[in-house]
């Protein structure tokens, strides 16, 4: 009796960088646990890509343009089709996996890994295991984003984008008074008063995103 070859992993490559991208990608292709669908440059086209064709695993720079990593993450997260998410990145701070972690990435890579282990990191993520370097849970709880609902996160973003109480209402579904319950929890949690310091914290952590290094990894060959 033969046995079956196990299904490759289909996955999805993000990374501005061109000679980054080819030479993961022939990594990739190299490697029979998978078959690389497609790759693309920008956060747009990753979005767009998975919508489209459903793939068991993506994987994306942190950095990536127009929107970034978390924000990709933020975005995919409910939706049922989505694949499962690994990030990669130049970043050695811890802050990058919490982020990653906390915007419900399945796993981490860094650059001082091999290409060898990226791969095999992936195998893991696709397998339904989480794979994060070693993170102290206690600072991941006292992040206040990590402990906002997944309304509050879309919430938060929704007051980021200029929208009133009234559009709010209107694009959830729910009255003013619900509204006003959440943004009333929202400002709590993140030790805010009001709208406008909300909206400044969004964009003070959007902007300490910007302020990684260059897109892009460097992750080694051997």
């Amino acid at each position: 009796m033969t046995l079956s070859k196990p299904k490759p992993i289909e996955i999805i490559l993000a990374d501005p960088n061109p000679l980054i991208l080819s030479a993961m990608s022939e990594k990739f292709a190299a490697d029979p646990r998978f078959s690389l669908v497609s790759t693309v440059v920008n956060a747009e086209s990753f979005i767009s890509t998975v919508m489209r064709v459903p793939v068991d695993l993506g994987i994306i720079c942190w950095n990536l343009p127009q929107l970034g990593g978390e924000k990709i993450i933020e975005i995919l997260r409910d939706h049922p089709t989505a694949p499962k998410l690994l990030v990669y990145s130049q970043n050695n701070s811890q802050d990058v996996p919490r982020r990653a972690l906390a915007a419900g990435a399945a796993g981490y890579c860094d650059k001082s890994q091999t290409v060898e282990e990226l791969l095999s990191t992936c195998a893991s993520v696709a397998a339904g295991k989480m794979v994060f370097p070693f993170l102290d849970i206690r600072e991941l709880q006292a992040d206040p984003l990590f402990s906002l609902t997944k309304r509050e996160r879309t919430m938060l973003q929704s007051l980021a984008d200029g929208m009133t109480n009234k559009e709010l209402a209107t694009h959830f579904s729910i009255s003013i008074n619900t509204v006003k319950f959440h943004l009333s929890n929202l400002y709590e949690k993140l030790e805010v008063k009001n709208r406008s310091q909300a909206i400044a914290f969004y964009y003070s952590r959007r902007l300490d995103q910007s302020k990684g290094p260059p897109a892009g990894t460097e992750l080694r060959s051997e």
